[in-house]
């Protein structure tokens, strides 16, 4: 039997007929559809999400690159089983995709794309918003989206539907390969009629594997880690992706043995467990990044170890370290030239604990005696930061986290990417449930807070969701309050001003180029940009695009603001204006080295010192081999 359809309503049909299922659990794998129309999909894509609205939900965007960030946060807080869709028209549209498809691969988020191509058929050559290229006839704006997508297609037929949708489904339910998966429309096919059999249409199950431990390599993995006297965990994304928060517990705590988090795994311990020593690297804390440097085993759990984990490959200084990977992805696995473990990980952390049980293996008393001391002493260092001793001044930035750490519980969720929060959430937020820290740090991608909370209030729509953003990211992507305010999603943004790039400003200082070209001011009479700040207010700017806005200009008012935000079901702003960039946050600085290089020759006297600065931290790079 079949059923004639164009190749746009078939495609939205068949996506809504699709499942995943894991640990029992069954779900919607496309949740919705966001859009945005041009020439090359209102008359297909359009018209089928008008033809089926009854069984694919469509979300109206503002901004092609915002609409995938929507996506990744829904998808990131469904624990990858649940995603969205895109859709937007060929030329511009299609190529404002690029920067969140690569954000969603790097991050092994799937969410699948749908761009609208030039003619199949070729009627007119070219068309409205053709790349033309002289050598390559098939060759269209789509093809930049290959090299950040997972699987790549572009249906230039309709009966090539079927084989390129069924491929889009496996590498989105894939734990591995998963990522941005497009599928590329030509305007024309998407508008053709065809007949499909309907067994295309029928419900389907995608089961999303949990893989084991070999046991050879977990029987090696089991002997490394008793061998080991000062075994370090560094807990990654892939912990939250798993949903393996509570074996690492059980694990943590049968063992003893201490765990650090990336900026993707934090969260995998509530702040207060006795085992968890905060962030690691050139974010991290005192107490981690110590504990690292002494370690002779890092044991890597759902992690890729980024520069910033490795300190760019300074930090895990012990003579004989050695490392052990448990990873669901091969590749991941053998980093570090580590023993791997490929495995899921929430598998492999109950079958290394069940192991490890039977020799009732746990690290030394006086091990676990000096990393609690060592945690002790960086919660004050903490308390320090957070604490406003004057309520009626201008509040630094890590005083206005410590306002709304007082007044978070476990329901609420952070979310933020970009600039100077990262680095000060990192070592300092106390995380109080295993979806609450969401920092997008495998692009760090400028703009990504306000769609993506949008995204993950979609999949939590009874818990506060906050945006923590800066006036560089805001200025960015605010496009999506529209969103927010049109559809009546309440999430809040606090908006933090501080006339500029703060982060890269302190960067810049750091590496001798003198915060150039990182402030947002006037030019002074040398040219320079060092004259008073813009005059720029962001909090009209929300407020003119729907949103509530409480201003706030001293400790006291953030308090105030900030409750008052949490308790509204309006979407709504926290604007508050901190130090300006040039100033020192408050936040404990760095505790481990980044590596940026610096340049080799220069006249500058700040060039030529931040030069010699450098080599001394090159020297101390190390090959694990």
């Amino acid at each position: 039997m079949t059923t004639r359809l164009t190749v746009a309503q078939a495609l939205v049909r068949f996506l809504s007929a699709q499942y995943t299922e894991r640990d029992g659990i069954r779900q919607r794998l496309i949740g919705a559809t966001w859009g945005i129309f041009g020439h090359g999909n209102v008359a297909g894509i359009g018209q089928a999400l008008v033809e089926y609205a009854d069984v694919m939900p469509y979300l109206q965007g503002r901004n092609e690159q915002a609409m995938v960030h929507a996506a990744v946060g829904y998808a990131r807080q469904s624990n990858r089983l649940s995603t969205h869709a895109v859709t937007t028209s060929i030329g511009p549209g299609a190529t404002n995709l690029v920067t969140g498809a690569a954000l969603a691969t790097i991050n092994h988020i799937p969410v699948l794309l749908l761009p609208g191509d030039i003619f199949a058929t070729r009627p007119a050559d070219p068309v409205l918003q053709q790349l033309e290229v002289p050598y390559a006839g098939d060759v269209s704006v789509n093809d930049s989206l290959r090299p950040v997508s997972r699987y790549f297609d572009r249906v230039t037929r309709p009966e090539a539907l079927i084989p390129a949708a069924l491929q889009a489904m496996r590498v989105l339910t894939d734990p591995v390969e998963t990522g941005a998966v497009t599928l590329a429309l030509p305007q024309d096919v998407q508008a053709e009629a065809y007949d499909w059999p309907e067994d295309f249409f029928a419900e389907r199950t995608w089961v999303v594997r949990r893989p084991g431990a070999d046991p050879t390599e977990l029987a090696e993995a089991v002997r490394t880690i008793r061998q080991a006297r000062r075994p370090l965990l560094i807990a990654g994304g892939g912990v939250h992706h798993s949903r393996a928060e509570g074996a690492l517990a059980e694990f943590a705590e049968a063992t003893g043995i201490p765990v650090a988090s990336t900026q993707a795994g934090k969260g995998s311990l509530p702040y207060d467990h006795p085992q968890d020593v905060g962030g690691i690297g050139h974010t991290g804390t005192a107490t981690a990044d110590e504990l690292a440097r002494t370690a002779d085993l890092v044991i890597g759990v759902g992690t890729r170890y980024t520069d910033f984990t490795t300190a760019s490959g300074t930090l895990f200084a012990g003579p004989d370290v050695r490392f052990l990977n448990l990873n669901i992805a091969a590749y991941d696995g053998h980093k570090l030239a580590g023993s791997p473990l490929i495995a899921d990980a929430r598998s492999g952390l109950e079958e290394l604990t069940e192991a490890l049980e039977l020799h009732d293996h746990r690290v030394p008393d006086a091990y676990r005696a000096e990393y609690s001391e060592d945690k002790e002493r960086w919660e004050q260092r903490v308390d320090a930061a957070y604490e406003a001793a004057e309520p009626d001044v201008r509040p630094t930035q890590p005083q206005v986290l410590g306002a709304l750490d007082a007044l978070a519980d476990e329901s609420d969720i952070i979310i933020n990417a970009a600039g100077s929060l990262p680095g000060d959430l990192h070592k300092m937020w106390r995380a109080r449930s295993f979806d609450q820290y969401h920092l997008e740090y495998g692009y760090s991608c400028m703009g990504y807070e306000i769609p993506a909370a949008i995204g993950v209030k979609l999949a939590a729509p009874d818990r506060p969701v906050w945006a923590l953003v800066g006036d560089g990211t805001y200025l960015m992507m605010p496009t999506e309050i529209v969103t927010a305010v049109q559809e009546g999603i309440a999430i809040k943004v606090l908006l933090v001003q501080n006339h500029g790039y703060a982060s890269i400003g302190g960067l810049s200082e750091e590496t001798g180029a003198e915060r150039f070209g990182t402030a947002y001011r006037y030019r002074a009479g040398d040219g320079t940009f060092s004259g008073a700040p813009l005059p720029v207010d962001l909090a009209a700017n929300a407020e003119s695009l729907g949103m509530r806005v409480l201003r706030a200009r001293t400790v006291a008012d953030l308090r105030s603001a900030l409750a008052e935000a949490r308790a509204s079901d309006l979407p709504t702003c926290v604007y508050v204006e901190t130090e300006t960039a040039d100033t020192v946050s408050g936040a404990p600085e760095a505790q481990a080295w980044w590596d940026v290089p610096v340049a080799e020759t220069a006249t500058r006297p700040s060039a030529v010192k931040a030069r010699e600065l450098y080599e001394r931290h090159v020297s101390t790079r190390r090959r694990h081999l």
